[in-house]
């Protein structure tokens, strides 16, 4: 693959998506115009998995989805269709499950097990912990709830595996009780996992333990097939997943690109502020949260937002800042989801510490350091490895320590960790530092994605997978300083499995920034609702949002869809309910006021909500032209090329209906002209591919919308969102949306912007 994709088409395999479904659909993806399938994880996952990320055996293509054969059944007919194959690896975790062929061995045989270095386990803590017992070992063990049967201690249908050479020594409960301890493992009640696992997790997702491909055996029996894939011709380029999560991301790329010389590499990569990849990296570019963030910072305007601010204060009574919010969660997050990982930290960083001639720290300190540190970690993690850490990164993690010790009775443990960062000479602060930065991505995600951008709820549209609450909106200068920087080999995207809200949704959203008075007149006739008496206020703002964001009167499951999204959110906040122990009458609640606004929307009608469903037309349409003509290239989630309005997982990977998206160039409505809008875009980009690739990107943009011009040898692509263009041009596509015209066009003998 020497060339940059004209466009990708994201496709989440599973739930009724197989590879010969997507093979019968390829005549309709190669008519749309895109030139890459962009495929979901296709290794054998755990039985009835929704998504493949929690994949059994790298080493097999998933039976569930067709097998081998019938991967290069697809493959072969992507390639004759003139379209390549792009295949997502998920190289940071496997999952947790008796299901996993290696993880069962490691149960058989231990840390002798070949499989063992395989697994990032410490074993130093002792036997691997299993928190899968549904009520405390001792307990059904009282009652009687284990029983030995071929080789395997089982309880209910759960059958674990016995180690090698062990097995029932008498009857009863003390039989069982002594070959449980003489086991590699020990079954816990699954409330251990806060804070007894003893291996790494994707996140706070027990479920899912840590690989150690930095180990080139692991990297090795990981990548086997994939690099398989890709030399037999069957895959044209990779996607990485959650590349933060990695020990050493760059050397894992270097060894990926050794392996595959010559093949495109995407990350999934989330950069926060002016944070660029590493330069030393071998790849191509991130996925494109970045440009997604852009995309909807561009159309909102910032007197629209900062109106907003306003309505929702007095709305909710909220006077903290996003900031302050999000370091609240961190440290929720920290003593709660993440419990396991910071004790795990203070045992390293006590190693890592030992003998100073500074301070004597115990674990109380240390954890308080730890805590301090992690909090103010400004992104996702820094890249210390092997050659040390980059001038970069220490002044990173010199600004945490000032940040650090702010409120803090010593700063001395926090200098001494600093220091161990800075400078990991010794292995004990080199395991220090690859846990921390490891542990630090996570807590970035965990909460300000899951916690903090469901609790700061003053404008959805900027609660984004890489996105900035607080920066909702953009300057012409940062935004041309952002194309000046982009490759064509730079993905864009809009929507993902993991955007919190779809791409069409969003703009919905990003439609109250337009018309704040109208949305805060909308949320003050809900209020009004007797419903919304027994709601917090924030919630009634989020779930009149929420609602406005997947309004469709022809959909019959908007309400339960909405319903499901709340319960969600409520949990993911942390702060009222909970997912392992839910507060009933406080979600009931909350549900009940959703259907009585979305019963009343449907009866009434109000004209605020017609009003913010028609910008939002306007919005979803300018935020489609962006995608396409931006530098770099567009990638679509399935289904995205008709109206999508969805809130997050699992709403966004509801089915998709195949045959009414082949017929919508044919049909009327707001869906069939963004069909055919895409078709004219990808058109575009497929007949001028030359000038996509070099046109310069310049923006000017405004409160009353925007214009970007590509350019290059006075010849220039004009989109414009605003009042009517006065000047000349050969017109592609233009549409009047309440007021404001949209508009795509050529202008030949142009002069530079």
């Amino acid at each position: 693959m020497t060339t940059p994709p004209i466009a990708t088409y994201r496709i989440q395999l599973r739930e009724g998506v197989d590879f010969a479904e997507i093979e019968r659909r390829i005549p309709y993806l190669a008519d749309l115009g895109i030139s890459h399938l962009y495929l979901s994880p296709i290794f054998t996952a755990t039985t009835g998995s929704t998504h493949g990320y929690d994949a059994i055996d790298p080493t097999e293509i998933d039976p569930a989805l067709g097998g081998r054969q019938a991967f290069e059944s697809l493959s072969d007919a992507a390639h004759g269709a003139g379209l390549g194959i792009i295949l997502d690896i998920v190289p940071n975790h496997t999952a947790f499950s008796l299901e996993n062929p290696w993880l069962r061995e490691v149960l058989i045989e231990g840390p002798s097990s070949r499989y063992a270095p395989h697994f990032d386990i410490d074993w130093q803590a002792g036997p691997l912990v299993l928190p899968i017992l549904p009520e405390p070992f001792e307990k059904m063990l009282a009652e009687d709830k284990f029983t030995v049967e071929d080789d395997h201690l089982v309880f209910d249908e759960t059958r674990v595996p016995l180690g090698k050479g062990t097995g029932l020594d008498g009857t009863g409960a003390r039989a069982i009780r002594r070959l449980h301890e003489t086991q590699y493992w020990r079954l816990r009640h699954w409330e251990a996992e806060r804070d007894s696992i003893t291996h790494r997790r994707f996140f706070n997702v027990t479920g899912l333990i840590g690989m150690r491909v930095e180990d080139e055996k692991v990297f090795d029996d990981t990548h086997a097939l994939i690099i398989d894939l890709v030399k037999s011709g069957q895959v044209d380029a990779l996607r990485v997943d959650h590349i933060d999560g990695l020990a050493d991301p760059k050397t894992y790329l270097d060894r990926l690109a050794t392996a595959l010389p010559g093949t495109p590499v995407w990350v999934e990569k989330i950069l926060v502020g002016e944070e660029t990849l590493p330069f030393a990296w071998q790849t191509v570019g991130t996925t494109g949260y970045e440009a997604a963030r852009l995309i909807a910072r561009i159309l909102t305007p910032e007197d629209g937002v900062r109106q907003l601010d306003t309505h929702w204060r007095e709305a909710t009574g909220i006077t903290e800042n996003f900031d302050a919010a999000l370091h609240i969660a961190k440290r929720d997050i920290l003593e709660n989801e993440l419990a396991a990982e910071l004790h795990k930290l203070v045992v390293l960083a006590h190693q890592a510490t030992r003998n100073s001639p500074i301070a004597e720290p115990g674990p109380e300190a240390l954890r308080e350091a730890l805590v301090a540190l992690l909090s103010a970690t400004p992104r996702y993690r820094t890249y210390i490895d092997a050659d040390g850490t980059s001038a970069d990164d220490k002044a990173v993690i010199a600004r945490m320590a000032d940040t650090a010790k702010t409120g803090l009775r010593s700063g001395i443990v926090v200098d001494i960790l600093a220091t161990a960062l800075s400078d990991p000479y010794t292995p004990a602060r080199q395991a220090l530092a690859i846990r921390f930065q490891q542990v630090s991505g996570a807590l970035l995600a965990k909460s300000q994605e899951d916690t903090a951008g469901f609790r700061w709820t003053r404008y959805l549209a900027a609660n984004e997978v890489g996105a900035e609450p607080e920066q909702a909106s953009v300057t012409d200068e940062e935004a041309n300083a952002f194309f000046a920087q982009r490759t064509p080999w730079d993905m864009t995207l809009t929507s993902t499995h993991d955007t919190k809200r779809s791409e069409d949704s969003r703009m919905r959203l990003v439609a109250i920034s337009h018309a704040p008075d109208a949305f805060a007149a909308l949320h003050n006739q809900a209020v009004q609702l007797p419903a919304a008496e027994a709601v917090e206020p924030k919630w009634r703002w989020y779930i009149a949002q929420s609602a406005l964001a997947i309004w469709d009167e022809a959909d019959a499951d908007r309400t339960q869809r909405l319903d499901a999204h709340i319960l969600k959110a409520m949990r993911e906040a942390k702060q009222s309910t909970f997912w392992t122990h839910p507060n009933s009458p406080v979600e009931v609640a909350a549900i009940a006021f959703a259907d009585a606004l979305c019963d009343t929307w449907r009866e009434t009608r109000p004209a605020e909500l017609d009003t913010l469903i028609a910008i939002g037309d306007g919005l979803i349409f300018a935020q489609l032209i962006l995608k396409a003509i931006l530098p770099g290239f567009p990638d679509f989630y399935r289904g995205s090329e008709a109206i999508f309005l969805a809130l997050t997982d699992p709403d966004n990977r509801l089915p998709v209906d195949w045959s009414a998206l082949a017929e919508l160039h044919a049909d009327e409505g707001l869906s069939s002209d963004k069909a055919r809008l895409t078709h004219l875009l990808l058109r575009l980009r497929r007949e001028h591919p030359e000038f996509f690739a070099a046109a310069t990107a310049e923006l000017d943009v405004t409160d009353a919308g925007f214009t970007l011009i590509r350019y290059i040898e006075n010849r220039a692509l004009i989109a414009s969102f605003g009042p009517a263009p006065e000047d000349e041009t050969d017109t592609l596509w233009a549409q009047d949306f309440g007021g404001k015209t949209l508009s795509l066009g050529w202008r030949q003998n142009a002069a530079p912007h």
